[in-house]
């Protein structure tokens, strides 16, 4: 039984989940749905537009290749490091070692898909067909046709741009560029990307789910609200340009902000616990105690399950295992999903050798694609990376520049009370052509506030991350409740056997002077791969009073929450309502 139907009465969940929109945007992956639906729908959170190819020098099928870097000799060498300490682990021979020469006894394990799931499993992926019907003629000339004739005018074009898994199947020789706004946990802006264009990406990929698949046009947008559960790697300011989109471009009528880590915790039911997010290209860490998030806890892990999924490559190119092919999943996005299926389906940890038998497809320019019986080697190899990260060398696909990035203004804090220099470098404000002179309450982007929220991005593996951000908390009693709580979320989390292996690296992790001796990662209620949006819709369904949110008239007017205390008030200070309701 679904978690949330047992905490919720079905008809407050219908009523109040039936105009409410829940979106969780991710790196890879937006996740979006009514707050009544058992899931949302998951979309890969790019978008492919068409280029004319006058102004494309060279022309770029992603528009993050010119970031995309080699990786380096130093590199290489701690990735093969690394490596061969994980096959001491795991019982496996060394990277170059020769069988004969193990001195483990050899342990041989065989992944076996089961038959039902097979057929979908070694299918390949089919280029997308880009063009699309168009008409001159009004829809009601067309009817008086006789059947099965098409109008003299009608003919096929192009579309001027394709969104989701759709995007990441249209072939290199289509004149498409494919863009992801949000790349390792932040808005994707750079000097190939733009902020105008990342944020009207964003808004056209969510405008076009929401049309398409939950069927909400324009002119309805004004009767639902949104509730928009954000990841713990925003910045003040990607959370206000986010919230412009939901209110100004895609017109609901109200709109609330959640952080990921809290809504996860909602999600399962639980009251404290240390949320470990494990997203496709970063993972965080943050603990949560009697249903309020501990900023100070927060570390941030730029690697996540692409990386396993690029690590997976390597290890299969390393033994020789994977056929003759191109395959780039950075250059060419279908060759990413087929090494994420590849992933999801064969990667375990245990002891011992994991191989198993499976398809592998190429893909190239124009070509049907091919298919490949391989045997695949060392499946344990790759998720063990997320314990020793110079495996997966993330620096590969890094992170956008930070230059853009200020924080201003903390949105979780009240900042009332200090008194901000004018900035002299920075516009009037975010609506072009509006006055902010005569109301200082509408200039909140205009001041310097360094947060005390803690966005750590550390070079250390998960194990570590998890007893570094537990034991920040300096309470002995809270600290030992932690380590009995983790909490694994995300689609990596899914992997067989991590659970087991979270449990013993941590322990390992902790420094031999605490007085711990017990870690548990507790069972999810949930999905992992959605369950902070199952929150989300928790949160929102439960959420009476709604003095947290903000409408869209007084967003474009003031920028702000007009009214409260703070000047915008999100899930860190939603504590007792909503939580007394859960345990109730």
């Amino acid at each position: 039984m679904d978690y949330s139907k047992s905490v919720i009465p079905s008809h407050l969940l219908g009523d109040r989940g039936s105009n409410l929109v829940v979106i969780n945007p991710g790196s890879a992956n937006v996740r979006i749905g009514l707050a009544h639906q058992d899931a949302p729908f998951s979309i890969p959170h790019c978008i492919a537009r068409r280029t004319t190819g006058a102004n494309e020098s060279p022309r770029r099928n992603v528009q993050d290749q010119m970031l995309n870097s080699q990786v380096t000799t130093a590199q290489h060498v701690e990735r093969e490091k690394a490596y061969d300490i994980i096959a001491s682990l795991l019982k496996i021979p060394f990277l170059d070692e020769e069988v004969v020469n193990n001195s483990y006894p050899r342990k041989t394990g065989r992944v076996d898909v089961l038959s039902q799931q097979s057929n979908k499993k070694e299918s390949a992926f089919t280029w997308t067909d880009v063009s699309q019907q168009i008409t001159d003629l009004p829809l009601h000339d067309t009817s008086e046709l006789p059947e099965g004739e098409k109008p003299e005018s009608s003919e096929r074009r192009c579309r001027e741009f394709v969104c989701g898994e759709d995007a990441m199947k249209i072939s290199p020789t289509e004149p498409y560029c494919l863009r992801r706004p949000i790349r390792r946990g932040h808005l994707n802006i750079s000097q190939h990307y733009s902020m105008q264009q990342v944020l009207e990406d964003i808004e056209s990929i969510w405008d076009w789910i929401l049309i398409e698949k939950l069927h909400i046009p324009h002119s309805e947008r004004n009767m639902y609200s949104c509730l928009i559960v954000v990841p713990e790697t925003f910045d003040n300011r990607e959370i206000k340009e986010i919230l412009s989109i939901v209110l100004r471009d895609l017109r609901f009528s109200s709109a609330v902000v959640h952080q990921e880590g809290l809504a996860a915790v909602f999600g399962n039911g639980l009251s404290t616990a240390c949320v470990v997010n494990i997203g496709a290209q970063v993972s965080s860490v943050i603990c949560v105690e009697d249903g309020v998030a501990l900023p100070h806890t927060q570390i941030t892990l730029r690697f996540g399950g692409e990386d396993v999924s690029r690590c997976l490559l390597w290890t299969q190119r390393h033994h020789q295992t994977w056929p003759p092919i191109r395959t780039d999943p950075l250059a060419k996005p279908i060759d990413l999903l087929m090494l994420n299926r590849l992933k999801e389906s064969y990667c375990q940890i245990y002891e011992g050798e994991v191989e198993a038998v499976g398809v592998v497809h190429s893909y190239e320019d124009g070509l049907p694609p091919g298919s490949h019986k391989t045997r695949l080697t060392a499946l344990n190899v790759a998720p063990m990376g997320l314990f020793y990260p110079t495996l997966l060398v993330p620096d590969v696909y890094p992170p956008p520049p930070r230059s853009w990035f200020k924080d201003y203004e903390d949105m979780l804090e009240d900042t009332w009370h200090v008194d901000f220099p004018r900035r002299n470098d920075v516009t009037e404000g975010l609506y072009p052509g509006m006055n902010n002179n005569n109301n200082p309450l509408q200039m909140w982007d205009n001041y310097p506030y360094m947060s005390n929220q803690q966005k750590k991005e550390d070079n250390i593996g998960l194990a570590e991350a998890i007893s570094k951000s537990i034991l920040s908390t300096g309470r002995i009693d809270l600290q030992r409740k932690l380590f009995c709580s983790m909490q694994l979320i995300g689609g990596v989390a899914l992997t067989t056997g991590l659970i087991s292996a979270v449990e013993e690296r941590v322990l390992h992790a902790i420094p031999s002077n605490e007085a711990i001796d017990t870690v548990e990662v507790l069972q999810s209620r949930t999905n992992p791969s959605f369950v902070a949006w199952r929150g989300g819709a928790i949160l929102g369904v439960i959420d009476y009073i709604r003095d947290a949110w903000i409408h869209r008239e007084d967003w474009i007017q003031n920028g702000i929450h007009v009214g409260g205390v703070r000047k915008y008030k999100d899930s860190y200070y939603l504590q007792a309502q909503p939580m007394c309701y859960i345990n109730s």
